[in-house]
């Protein structure tokens, strides 16, 4: 039941998402918005938006317009930050900026974002209302955790605080934002637009949080490079937790390693080594354990039926397991 509901928003989502897509003039500016858009991914984000305004009683297909617009939001940011990262694949293809060109990347990046906002036009005044603020204010957190992101790569100091901080911002807002988009127009009171929306903040960051852990300790590499976040020195929660609970000795070591800019053919195994002599793999799990349950907690405080809770739990389940 479960597979086959999250089946039904995908396919809804996407037949919406197809009639909003089309390749006008000039087709430099639109076709990449296309092969963007069409480059496929779990459409996780609308998927929240369909199942959220279910959830409350309201209509999915009223919410596929923000949910295309979350969709589109979503794909704008992918494409500037690979701009940013001077990334040549995105989902095992060329980035739109490497198939085209960085002008071009830019402007069709800026052009999905304002196509996002004009899929609010379809609702009335209140919720547009509601809808833009809560976009708004999601956007400028993506905005202000991609560039704490960055300024992590040159800070000697980051503590695992701002650490949260930013993966809340950079990851989490916009899972929180999709959920209170469906409870939105699905009309739903705010205490239980508020909580699914902090239902799905700790939920993305125990998200993020397992996808550090993965990105060392996983068997699969996800369609990603294995240990990645190592060979780029990316200063994750496990890099965090490893330097506050080594010896002075291990500090240096792995602070060392840290700095190499190219990487060492030993490097990636003498730090997984230092990372498994202070279990961070447990302390990890630890973390995301952590806020799972506190993002369960919130699903206990919304007023609607169990059957529909357990449904968010066994979401959150799959989520976890990275078997959606």
């Amino acid at each position: 039941m479960y597979a086959v509901n999250l089946d039904d928003y995908k396919h809804l989502f996407l037949d919406h998402l197809t009639k909003n897509s089309s390749v006008k003039e000039p087709k430099n500016l639109y076709e990449p918005i296309d092969y963007i858009l069409n480059l496929g991914g779990k459409r996780l984000r609308p998927i929240l938006v369909l199942m959220s305004c279910d959830l409350f009683g309201g209509n999915p297909k009223k919410a596929l317009d923000a949910a295309v617009a979350i969709e589109m939001f979503h794909n704008f940011t992918l494409i500037h930050d690979d701009i940013m990262d001077k990334a040549p694949l995105r989902r095992g293809c060329q980035t739109v900026h490497n198939k085209w060109n960085l002008e071009t990347g830019i402007l069709s990046g800026d052009a999905l974002m304002i196509l996002a906002y004009k899929m609010f036009d379809a609702y009335n005044l209140r919720t547009h209302k509601s809808l833009l603020n809560l976009f708004n204010q999601t956007a400028l957190a993506l905005c202000e955790g991609q560039q704490l992101d960055m300024d992590f790569e040159t800070q000697t100091e980051v503590s695992l605080s701002d650490y949260l901080k930013m993966i809340s911002y950079k990851t989490s807002v916009l899972i929180a934002a999709a959920l209170k988009m469906g409870a939105i127009i699905a009309k739903a009171n705010e205490t239980d637009a508020q909580n699914i929306y902090n239902f799905g903040l700790n939920l993305g960051i125990a998200f993020q949080l397992q996808d550090d852990y993965l990105d060392v300790f996983s068997e699969t590499n996800f369609g990603k490079q294995k240990a990645g976040d190592i060979i780029e020195n990316k200063k994750t929660f496990l890099y965090l937790k490893c330097l506050e609970l080594a010896s002075e000795s291990d500090k240096k070591i792995l602070l060392n390693l840290f700095s190499q800019k190219q990487n060492h053919p030993t490097k990636v195994a003498q730090v997984v080594a230092l990372y498994n002599k202070y279990e961070l793999s447990k302390v990890v799990k630890l973390k995301m354990d952590y806020f799972t349950t506190i993002a369960l907690k919130y699903v206990n405080k919304l007023t609607v039926a169990d059957a529909k809770k357990e449904l968010l739990r066994d979401f959150s389940k799959h989520l976890m397991q990275r078997t959606l």
